[in-house]
C-alpha cells in the first residue's frame, strides 16, 4: 500500500469551541465520516480516507492467505455456480429481472437475442438489497476482496461499500477472467477464468467471443451509464 500521511486542521471561534479534523491520507482515496471524539472542551471529528485497492490475481491471493481478506463474489447466480473461489461469500450486485411491464419485456427480449444468446447472461437489474445484505454479514472494518468476472461489477460494488462505510476493500483488476488455474482453490464445473463463458461462445469459438465481448461491454455501458448512452443514441442519424 502507498505511504500514509497525517494532517490536522482546526477552526476555532470566540466561544472557545472549535472543530478539528484529523485526516489520514492515502493514494486514490476518498474521505468517509469517522466518529466524533471528545477532548478538552472541543469536538474533534476524525475523518479517515478510505481506499479501494486494485490488485492482480497473485496479490489478491496474498491478501486472502496472509492478510485475512474474505472473498466477496458479486457475480450473478449462473456465473457463480459455474465456478467460484472456495469458501467465498456470494452477494450478487445484480439479480434476475422478472418484471413484466412492457418496457422491461422489450429490453429482456433484446438482451436474450444478443448478450444472452452469445454469453448466456441472464437479464438482470441492480440488487436493491446489495449493501444491506453485505452489512448483515460483515462489519464495516472487515477486509473484503470483491470479485466479479470482468472487473466492472466489482469496482461498482466496491464503490457502494466504500460509501456505506467499509474501509478495507480490494478488487482484482479485470476480474476473475485474469485468474490462472490453480491460483485459488475453486468449486464448479469449469475454471474461474472461463466462468463467464456460456451460450454460443462455447460453440463457435473466437468469432462469437469477440462479438459477445462487444455486446456485453455495450450492455454494461448502457446499464452503468444510461445518460451517456442516451446521448450517443441521439447522435445516430435516422432515416
Amino acid at each position: 500500500m502507498a505511504g500514509t500521511a497525517f494532517s490536522t486542521s482546526c477552526l476555532s471561534s470566540s466561544s472557545n469551541l472549535g472543530t478539528c479534523w484529523l485526516v489520514l491520507k492515502t493514494h486514490n482515496a476518498r474521505a468517509v465520516p469517522g466518529k466524533l471524539l471528545p477532548g478538552n472542551g472541543r469536538r474533534r471529528m476524525a475523518l479517515i480516507k478510505a481506499e479501494v485497492k486494485y490488485v492482480n490475481a497473485e496479490k489478491a491471493k496474498e491478501l486472502v492467505e496472509a492478510d485475512g481478506y474474505t472473498v466477496l463474489d458479486v457475480r450473478d447466480k449462473n456465473q457463480f455456480e459455474r465456478a467460484h473461489i472456495k469458501s467465498c461469500s456470494h452477494v450478487p450486485l445484480f439479480v434476475e429481472n422478472k418484471d413484466n411491464d412492457p418496457g422491461t419485456i422489450i429490453k429482456r427480449q433484446l438482451h436474450n437475442n444478443f448478450s444472452g444468446l452469445f454469453y448466456g447472461l441472464p437479464f438482470t437489474k441492480p440488487n436493491p438489497e446489495f449493501v444491506q445484505s453485505v452489512k448483515s454479514q460483515f462489519p464495516p472494518e472487515s477486509k473484503l476482496l470483491v470479485v466479479c468476472q470482468e472487473g466492472l461489477r466489482s469496482a461498482a460494488a466496491a464503490s457502494k461499500l466504500e460509501a456505506a462505510g467499509f474501509e478495507n476493500i480490494a478488487c482484482i483488476t479485470s476480474g476473475l477472467q485474469t485468474v490462472k488455474p490453480g491460483t485459488f482453490d475453486s468449486v464448479g464445473s469449469t475454471e474461474l477464468e472461463n466462468a463467464g463463458k456460456a451460450g454460443l461462445v462455447t460453440i463457435q469459438g473466437k468469432i462469437s467471443t469477440v462479438l459477445g465481448t462487444i455486446l456485453v461491454c455495450a450492455y454494461l455501458f448502457i446499464t452503468f451509464f444510461p445518460d451517456q448512452a442516451e446521448k450517443l443514441f441521439q447522435l445516430v442519424p435516422t432515416g
